[in-house]
């Protein structure tokens, strides 16, 4: 199979035009001088698992924030790399295959070139095991040609990746060394960056030369925070999930006698089903975050669809279509202790066969009252993040079930009269994974590459490359890095009875902020998109014209950039030092000590482990 990776593809006309476009850089990353501006030390995101964070990766926690600068700015102390020695760097990729990732590792390509023609790029084939195996492919224009602007991973390819065991990251290390690297990028999301961050504090204190950097690829939209706004592959996958979808609504209309269950990939946050609602307007989206917080059980759920159902067909509307995030299933509370059980018995060796005899009476209870299908997904055994194999779990199957058998309930009583109410069900998962990416992935992708380029010629480990003010065209985003371990929080979780509680630095994945922006929009019109059938087609994928620069509606709506205001900041404390100096009057200083006095209370309050999370910022 090694052979099949990075040969030439056999392109059709749409695809060959795609691979001439040549993406944007922003002026920051013009040129062959980096400039580097470092900004403060960082903090971790929770500032109550700080002190574990910083005991556990003392060489990476507290690295200061990293901005690159045009050409024009002037900042006096920004550190100017003019010498660029040839330098050799691998790049893996790691975890599911999001639309973009080709464009990373060909921005990396054009920055290591630019800067240094002697440079080589290597990347490791078969993802994390390739890295293990030291299996590489040496990148060059020619292998790049067909796979510019292309969707999938086949030009390295991924296993099932991780890079965490002791000897994991011994073989890792050892390939680094082998292979004299000067620089690691590893391509994924969440769990891949965890990996990366603790890959870069072995790293450091084994003294191995290799820097560690990592590169927001994923197309679950959930690493997201204060200085990762999207992730590459998000867009595209919401764009080519909402035309399906209103495919679907349109057909729904057009027949007027089905209700479709639309499961949506995206793991356990719902940012797809959420981006996908706002693009295409179906008439019901039950977000796992909404669930979580209201504690709704099957019965809640059920019992929600059919009144919907019911209250449509009083304005003789038998027809609708319903989206579902796949992570659903494990947000219903009395499913997830029931999976809970489940995976504790599994891990212990015991037979699939003969679970259900030993769940708790409660548990036995629930899973023999769930239709065949889904007991024999539930004990799929769980993922290497313990969480269940949601792609596997037919949730809109179940859920479609339940409402229909609560229907002809309402039928057989009397209290419903429309028509008979039948149900279709899909689950769009791989169906855009491997999609052309949009011209904003595109773009975003690119970009990413040239920023990690920027980080290893400062030689920074342990960082993520990340853009802000992204919703602006590209030649106002601000490029910038930040240590991995400023988006960390301590996972707390102990297994069994009397297990003590473990605390674990990691990346959690973000969910749907129900306080934010862009659930607010959806709130706003979700009676309107219920009952009225303002269904929207985006269509296709568009590369040129009106709809070629559209964004994700989550990305616009939201009051982010972050860095930015970071920066902002800086120069707000900068003219403070400058006005109130040795030699200001007295009235000055008082009003700056009470000015900050009051700033600090205020602070103080609001960055207290209690009120982490509950202001926006």
């Amino acid at each position: 199979m090694d052979s099949d990776y990075g040969i030439p593809r056999q392109l059709s006309d749409l695809q060959k035009l795609r691979s001439t476009y040549q993406p944007e850089l922003p002026p920051c990353l013009q040129g062959t001088t980096v400039r580097v501006e470092f900004g403060d030390a960082t903090t971790a995101a929770d500032s109550s698992g700080a002190h574990t964070i910083s005991r556990l990766l003392p060489h990476t926690y507290g690295q200061p924030l990293v901005h690159f600068l045009r050409a024009t700015a002037k900042v006096l102390d920004a550190q100017i790399i003019t010498d660029h020695p040839a330098i050799r760097v691998g790049v893996v990729f790691c975890g599911r295959q999001s639309p973009g990732g080709h464009n990373v590792i060909w921005g990396l390509h054009n920055a290591l070139k630019t800067h240094n023609p002697n440079s080589t790029l290597l990347g490791f084939l078969g993802g994390s095991e390739g890295l293990f195996a030291q299996k590489t492919l040496e990148i060059t224009d020619d292998i790049l040609a067909t796979y510019k602007n292309q969707g999938g991973y086949d030009l390295l390819g991924r296993t099932k990746d991780q890079i965490r065991t002791t000897e994991q990251v011994n073989a890792a290390m050892a390939a680094c060394t082998a292979l004299k690297l000067n620089g690691l990028v590893i391509i994924g999301g969440v769990t891949s960056n965890t990996d990366a961050a603790q890959l870069a504090e072995i790293f450091a204190a084994a003294k191995c030369p290799t820097k560690v950097v990592g590169v927001p690829v994923t197309l679950n939209g959930d690493l997201k925070n204060q200085f990762v706004e999207t992730n590459v592959g998000f867009d595209t996958i919401c764009k080519v999930n909402s035309q399906l979808i209103s495919n679907v609504c349109t057909d729904a209309l057009s027949a007027e006698k089905y209700y479709y269950f639309i499961r949506l990939m995206g793991r356990k946050a719902s940012h797809v089903a959420l981006e996908c609602t706002l693009q295409s307007h179906p008439n019901m989206v039950i977000l796992g975050e909404e669930v979580s917080a209201s504690k709704l059980t099957l019965f809640d759920l059920t019992k929600q669809i059919c009144d919907a159902v019911q209250a449509r067909a009083e304005q003789d509307k038998n027809h609708g279509v319903i989206l579902l995030p796949e992570g659903l299933i494990e947000s219903i509370p009395e499913v997830y202790a029931l999976l809970q059980e489940i995976h504790g018995l599994l891990r212990q060796g015991v037979s699939v066969d003969t679970i259900s005899s030993q769940l708790s009476p409660w548990a036995s209870a629930l899973f023999e009252f769930l239709p065949p299908f889904i007991r024999k997904q539930l004990l799929l055994f769980p993922e290497s993040d313990d969480s269940a194999q949601l792609s596997q779990i037919e949730t809109e199957k179940l859920l479609a079930h339940l409402v229909e058998a609560e229907m002809n309930k309402r039928v057989k009583e009397g209290t419903y009269k429309g028509k008979k109410f039948n149900s279709i069900c899909h689950f769009f998962g791989y169906q855009a994974r491997g999609s052309l990416p949009s011209k904003f992935d595109c773009d975003y992708a690119y970009v990413l590459g040239h920023i990690t380029y920027h980080i290893l010629a400062a030689g920074l480990n342990g960082y993520i490359a990340t853009v802000t003010n992204l919703k602006s065209p590209v030649n106002k985003w601000r490029c910038g890095a930040a240590p991995i371990t400023a988006m960390m929080t301590v996972k707390r979780y102990g297994r069994g009875p009397g297990a003590s509680s473990i605390g674990k630095p990691t990346l959690h994945p973000a969910t749907v902020d129900l306080k934010g922006k862009a659930y607010e929009l959806l709130r706003q019109n979700a009676t309107k998109f219920l009952m009225d059938d303002v269904y929207r087609n985006p269509g296709p994928l568009q590369f040129d014209g009106s709809g070629a620069d559209a964004k994700p509606v989550t990305l616009c709506v939201e009051d982010q950039d972050y860095m930015g205001r970071i920066k902002e900041l800086q120069k707000y404390l900068d003219k403070v030092r400058t006005i109130v100096k040795p030699g200001c009057s007295q009235d000055v200083l008082k009003a700056a000590l009470s000015a900050m006095a009051s700033v600090t209370d205020i602070l103080s309050v609001m960055s207290s482990p209690s009120n982490i999370g509950q202001t926006p910022f």
